[in-house]
């Protein structure tokens, strides 16, 4: 089985790369854009409330995004409330950004933790209008089968905490939220290096999404490959299917027939 057949789908769009990036905390537009490019990606985020949209006579980050080559997943960062990152979709797609959203209605400062009732509140309102929603959620499986049966197009429950860089600290929950739902599933937040991606697409994620982990290192440009690499990697490696654990050893070259 190779991996030239196999592509992500969501709501009827399909991409060919499982990596998905965030446009924020780089040194410059420069090197955003470099590293949106040695990562392979087609999807990247941009934080509505952060970027001018209003007044298109100054410089805005989506000056430097290829809209040809990348789809723009506005994303409702900074939000606390349903009402907040509702009003901030509707302006994203009145200012011809997207309807196509990453929903985030968060729940403190501190955790960054998702609160999960607004969430439902503002995912039931955005499928409703129209809107490909795609909400950050905790690894709850319980939460993640409410968020497909309102009609989300994937669920991304996180890895660990926003910008922490612990990686999949819950590898047993994402295994269940796989089980549970049909929609994709989209590990979101907590991802720090490379193995931590491919861990997530080992476990049969269908796609990972970062931001911190490759804008925060000390080369993203070539962080970005390596999480190109990794998900690519462990992607396949899940479709290959890999060997049982064994608690003990089981020889590579057997011994029957072996001349003694």
């Amino acid at each position: 089985m190779t991996s030239l057949d196999d592509t992500l789908k969501i709501a009827g769009r399909t991409f060919r790369s499982r990596l998905m990036v965030g446009t924020g905390k780089y040194a410059d537009f420069r090197q955003m854009v470099q590293s949106l490019d040695a990562s392979g990606a087609e999807i990247v985020t941009v934080a509505v409330r952060r970027v001018n949209i209003s007044d298109r006579n100054k410089e805005s980050l989506l000056d430097h995004i290829d809209l040809k080559k990348y789809t723009l997943l506005p994303n409702t960062a900074g939000c606390f409330t349903a009402d907040e990152a509702v009003r901030t979709c509707r302006l994203a797609r009145e200012a011809g950004l997207s309807d196509f959203v990453k929903l985030e209605v968060l729940g403190d400062q501190k955790t960054l933790f998702p609160d999960n009732e607004e969430l439902l509140k503002a995912a039931a309102i955005l499928v409703k209008e129209g809107f490909t929603v795609l909400p950050y959620t905790s690894d709850d499986p319980i939460m993640c089968k409410k968020l497909e049966d309102l009609g989300c197009a994937a669920v991304m429950p996180l890895g660990a905490p926003i910008g922490s860089g612990l990686g999949i600290r819950n590898p047993f929950n994402i295994r269940i939220i796989l089980e549970t739902v049909k929609v994709p599933v989209i590990v979101d937040a907590g991802v720090g290096t490379a193995s931590d991606a491919a861990i997530a697409m080992e476990l049969g994620c269908d796609g990972v999404l970062m931001n911190t982990a490759i804008s925060g290192a000390a080369d993203p440009v070539a962080m970005a490959e390596a999480m190109n690499l990794a998900v690519r990697a462990g992607r396949l490696a899940y479709r290959s299917g890999r060997i049982p654990r064994k608690l003990y050893a089981t020889a590579s070259s057997p011994l029957e027939g072996v001349i003694g």
